[in-house]
């Protein structure tokens, strides 16, 4: 037992260290996206995001441009991620149990209604309505980034409870872009999908380890969700629900994968996806705030998040007489729902579907990363008041040299 504790553990911690340096190399290429945007050689870099490349032999081939390319097939790795993810966190992690689940749960409902309602009052009747999805999602790799290098002193439980927070964010991100952002359905192609992801499920039924043969699989499913209009990186986070987890967490083909995938997510497809998407030209010609649109979406992320996220949860405290994550101090929860006002990928990425035409696109971008700005500065200062009057503290060292230790809601680690 003691042993699968200090796994589960040592694994949340590397989960937490390539998230939160992963967010940094974010970070770093987004910045470099706006400046070469706006550089001389913005002209070569749009032109190159647009040039067309095939993939396939003949008839078999697919050709996307490199844009498509990594919103649609790249991405669709990184989502796979997220599938394996939501099933650790739902088997083994904070969401295990009702009583674990019920925070993490209840503040990522409060932090996607609200921040969609905000969106949706500013926008109503417009042509911009159709973004409501934007503000709804948190990154997890820039919130994670944000807390651990400048609330170092935050209770391990608050890290533990956005990480949480922030996957079942994703969870309901899939569902709003399945259901909400997908084109007319081609439905023998959708049902030709769904058959080979129901028959990566039956591999798993039938106790089959060989992973090439759900890759395969997922690669069947990809192309024709792509075909049926269905956004084809809901394939990857289906195929990951079928990777098999039973078993020693350390020899689990959920963990193995999870492990392998997550430096390639951090350190390549998640740049790649900041250089592709976050070029945004700034200049006041493009960029009309006497649009609802940036208006709705800083609105959304800056204000409905910390609101939506605070509030569930401090509402659950008071009525419930549920903790505080960590035990944490209300400032400390509400700086806490100002780092879920990080959108960057996945509202860029819901961006990217919401809006074909340039000009929104681009203007939902600078938006976008306007309020994820704002939202990390003020969750950071708020932080940094807070300091850690009064409390004990975990550094993250000492978890590393406890594994396991934390509060009553870290349980999940400490009791797998």
């Amino acid at each position: 037992m003691r042993r699968k504790i200090e796994s589960l553990s040592t694994t949340f911690l590397s989960f937490l260290r390539s998230e939160a340096s992963g967010g940094v190399i974010l970070l770093i290429c987004a910045i470099l996206a706006v400046i070469i945007a706006n550089s001389p050689w913005g002209g070569a870099y749009e032109h190159s995001l647009h040039t067309p490349i095939a993939i396939g032999i003949g008839p078999f081939s697919l050709e996307m441009g490199l844009l498509h390319w990594v919103n649609d097939g790249l991405m669709a790795v990184f989502f796979f991620l997220v599938g394996l993810e939501i099933k650790r966190e739902f088997l083994y992690g904070e969401l295990r149990t009702k009583s674990a689940m019920i925070l993490p749960v209840c503040g990522a409902l409060g932090g996607m209604l609200v921040p969609a309602l905000f969106y949706s009052l500013l926008n109503f009747g417009t042509a911009t309505s159709g973004g409501w999805g934007i503000p709804m999602a948190t990154d997890i790799a820039f919130a994670l980034g944000i807390m651990t290098l400048a609330a170092r002193s935050a209770p391990p439980g608050l890290v533990v409870f956005l990480t949480a927070l922030a996957i079942v964010d994703d969870l309901g991100a899939i569902v709003v872009i399945a259901l909400f952002y997908s084109t007319d359905l081609a439905w023998i192609a959708l049902a030709s999908g769904l058959a080979a992801l129901a028959g990566a499920f039956l591999l798993n039924r039938l106790k089959i380890r060989f992973f090439p043969a759900y890759l395969a699989l997922g690669l069947v499913a990809w192309y024709f969700f792509l075909k049926a209009g269905i956004h084809p990186t809901i394939a990857g986070v289906i195929l990951g629900f079928s990777i098999p987890a039973e078993g020693n967490c350390k020899v689990s083909m959920l963990h193995q994968w999870e492990k392998r995938l997550h430096p390639w997510s951090a350190y390549l497809i998640m740049p790649v996806f900041a250089l592709s998407n976050a070029g945004v030209e700034i200049s006041l010609a493009s960029l009309d705030f006497t649009s609802p649109l940036p208006w709705g979406i800083l609105a959304g992320l800056f204000l409905g998040k910390p609101v939506g996220i605070f509030g569930s949860v401090y509402l659950l405290h008071k009525i419930g007489h549920i903790d505080i994550p960590g035990k944490a101090s209300p400032r400390e929860l509400a700086a806490t729902g100002m780092l879920g006002g990080i959108g960057f990928t996945m509202s860029i990425f819901i961006a990217s579907i919401a809006f074909t035409d340039p000009g929104l696109l681009n203007l939902a971008k600078f938006s976008i990363l306007l309020a994820s700005t704002i939202s990390a500065a003020a969750g950071t200062l708020v932080f940094l008041i807070s300091g850690s009057k009064g409390k004990e503290t975990l550094p993250l060292s000492e978890m590393e040299k406890n594994p396991g230790i934390g509060d009553d809601n870290s349980r999940a680690l400490r009791n797998p």
